[in-house]
C-alpha cells in the first residue's frame, strides 16, 4: 500500500478513537485543518461516509466502525512490534503508559519510578491518574493498576504492592461531644467525609468485614471529595469522620492528631496489582518497568 493511504487510515484511526478532531490534531501534530481534508480525501477514496460529525461529537458510521475494529489492532501490533525492536539498542527505550488511582500512583509506581528513570534516560512513563474502571485496551493504555479482586480475568496481573487496610479516622477535636462508633451501623449517626467515584455510580458506600461478615453502609455528611488529599484535611479539621488508606493516616495516628475506630472491622485485603492484555508483545522497556514494581515480599 503506497505511504500516503497509510498515513490518511493513521489519521483515521486518530479521530475515530478520540471522537475529536481537535484532540486528534493535537495528537497527530498537525492542524484541524488539515487533518479534516485528510479524512475527506480518504472518504472520497473509498466512496463511504467514514465519521458523522455534528458541531458538538464525531462519532463513526457503521462502515468507520467496522473499519475501526479490522484495522485498528493492526496498527497497534505494527507499533508493538516497532517498540519491541529495541531490544536491539544498547538501552531499553519507549514510551509506557499507565493508568491508576491516586494512592497507588504516589505510593507505589512513583517511588520505583523515581529511582528506575535516572538509569533509563530513553525510557519514558506516562501515568494518568483516573478512579474509573479504565478499558486499558480501547484507551491504548499499555497497563492499569487495581486492587487485586478488580482485575479481570483475561488480564495478566503482577502484584506490585502489599496487603492493604483501611481505618476509620476522626480528630480528637471531633469526638469531644459524640461517642465513638462500635459498629459500622453507629456510622448512620456521626457526620462523615463522602467519597465520589465514577465506578460506583456516585457516593462510595464504605466496605467492613468481621468474622465473615460483610457490610456496605451509605454515610452522611457536609463534604463530599474525589481525592485522599483533601479527606484527610478534613478529617483533621474535625470536620467528620474519614475512610482512609491506612498508610495514609498512620503517622497521624502516632502523634495523635487522628484517633482511629472500628479498626476490628477493616481487615486486610489484596493489594495493587499492574495488569495488561495477555495477548501483549512486551517490549523491553515495558518489561523493564514491569521488573521495577514488581512487589517482593
Amino acid at each position: 500500500m503506497p505511504r500516503q493511504p497509510v498515513n490518511d487510515l493513521i489519521a483515521f484511526l486518530a479521530v475515530a478513537r478520540e471522537q475529536s478532531f481537535t484532540k486528534a490534531a493535537a495528537k497527530l501534530g498537525v492542524s484541524q485543518s488539515a487533518l479534516s481534508h485528510t479524512i475527506r480525501g480518504l472518504e472520497a477514496r473509498l466512496g463511504l461516509r467514514l465519521l458523522m460529525r455534528t458541531t458538538r461529537s464525531v462519532s463513526p458510521t457503521e462502515a468507520g466502525e467496522r473499519l475501526l475494529v479490522t484495522i485498528g489492532p493492526r496498527f497497534d501490533e505494527i507499533e508493538n512490534e516497532l517498540a519491541a525492536l529495541s531490544e536491539f539498542r544498547e538501552k531499553p527505550a519507549g514510551t509506557i503508559r499507565i493508568t491508576a488511582g491516586e494512592h497507588s500512583a504516589e505510593t507505589i509506581l512513583w517511588p520505583a519510578l523515581e529511582t528506575l528513570l535516572p538509569q533509563y534516560p530513553d525510557v519514558n512513563v506516562e501515568i494518568i491518574v483516573d478512579y474509573g474502571l479504565t478499558d486499558i485496551v480501547a484507551e491504548r493504555y499499555d497497563a492499569g493498576v487495581r486492587l487485586g479482586e478488580q482485575v479481570a480475568r483475561d488480564m495478566i496481573a503482577v502484584r506490585i504492592g502489599p496487603d492493604m487496610r483501611m481505618a476509620v479516622v476522626g480528630a480528637p477535636t471531633y469526638f469531644e461531644n459524640r461517642p465513638k462508633p462500635r459498629t459500622p451501623q453507629d456510622l448512620t449517626d456521626h457526620i462523615c467525609i463522602n467519597l465520589r467515584l465514577p465506578t460506583y455510580g456516585g457516593i462510595y458506600a464504605w466496605e467492613f468485614e468481621k468474622d465473615g461478615r460483610e457490610l456496605k453502609v451509605r454515610v452522611e455528611g457536609q463534604l463530599v471529595f474525589n481525592n485522599i488529599a483533601l479527606r484527610l484535611n478534613a478529617a483533621l479539621a474535625g470536620l467528620g469522620l474519614a475512610y482512609l488508606p491506612e498508610d495514609v493516616v498512620r503517622p497521624y495516628l502516632h502523634d495523635g492528631r487522628l484517633v482511629r475506630v472500628l479498626e476490628d472491622w477493616c481487615p486486610p485485603f489484596a493489594g495493587y496489582h499492574l495488569y495488561y492484555p495477555s495477548r501483549r508483545q512486551a517490549s523491553p522497556a515495558f518489561a523493564l518497568v514491569v521488573n521495577a514494581l514488581r512487589h517482593r515480599v
